[in-house]
C-alpha cells in the first residue's frame, strides 16, 4: 500500500511539473540549439578553466549552480553521415576508454528535425585506481549527440551529476531534440 501511495504521489508531482522552457540560440550559420531558460553562456575565460583544451567548444551553457553544463563543439572530420553505423561502435569504444566505468542507458542513430544523429546516454564513473586513494568516485549522467555536416563533426553534450539524473534527464532529452542543424 505504501508503494502505491508513493507511486501516485510521484505521478501527481511529475504530471503537474511546469513544461521545460528552452530558448532558441543561434550558434552559427545553420546551427540553432535549445538552451534551458535558466542556463547562461560561459564566457571564454570560464570555458578555458572548465574545459581546458587546444580546441575550445563553440559554446558552453551552465545552470546557475555551475554543476550542469550543455556544450557544443565542432571538430574537423573525414567521415560522412553514411558512416554512422560504424562510427557508433567507434564512439562507444572511445567513451568506454575515457572512464573507469560506463553504464549505457541508450545508444542509437536517431532523427531530430529531419537530420540523423548518433546518440549516447550513459552514466560515467571516474575513480582513482590507487590503493591508498581516499577520493570518492566521480559519477556523471551524460547525453551526447554527434552529427556530421560537410567536413565538420558537431558534438552536443549535456552533463549533470549522476545523483541528479532523474531531475536532469528530461532536460537533456529536450535539448537534444531541439537541435536544428542545416
Amino acid at each position: 500500500m505504501k508503494i502505491l501511495s508513493f507511486l501516485l504521489l510521484f505521478v501527481g508531482i511529475t504530471a503537474s511539473a511546469p513544461p521545460l522552457k528552452l530558448t532558441t540560440t543561434k550558434l552559427a550559420s545553420g546551427l540553432s540549439v535549445g538552451v534551458p531558460a535558466t542556463f547562461a553562456p560561459l564566457p571564454d575565460d570560464g570555458i578555458a578553466v572548465k574545459y581546458p583544451s587546444p580546441r575550445k567548444p563553440l559554446a558552453v551553457f551552465s545552470n546557475p549552480s555551475g554543476r550542469v553544463d550543455y556544450s557544443v563543439a565542432v571538430r574537423p572530420t573525414t567521415f560522412e553521415s553514411m558512416d554512422y553505423a560504424v562510427l557508433l561502435k567507434i564512439y562507444k569504444a572511445s567513451i568506454q576508454r575515457l572512464y573507469s566505468k560506463v553504464e549505457f542507458l541508450q545508444e542509437d542513430i536517431r532523427t531530430v528535425k529531419g537530420r540523423d544523429f548518433m546518440y549516447f546516454e550513459f552514466v560515467s564513473t571516474v575513480s582513482d585506481g590507487g590503493r591508498t586513494s581516499q577520493l570518492a568516485p566521480i559519477k556523471k549522467y551524460q547525453a551526447v549527440q554527434y552529427a556530421i555536416q560537410g567536413q565538420q563533426l558537431y558534438v552536443f553534450t549535456f552533463v549533470a551529476p549522476a545523483n541528479e539524473q532523474a531531475q536532469w534527464q528530461p532536460t537533456a532529452q529536450a535539448v537534444m531534440n531541439a537541435i536544428a542543424l542545416k
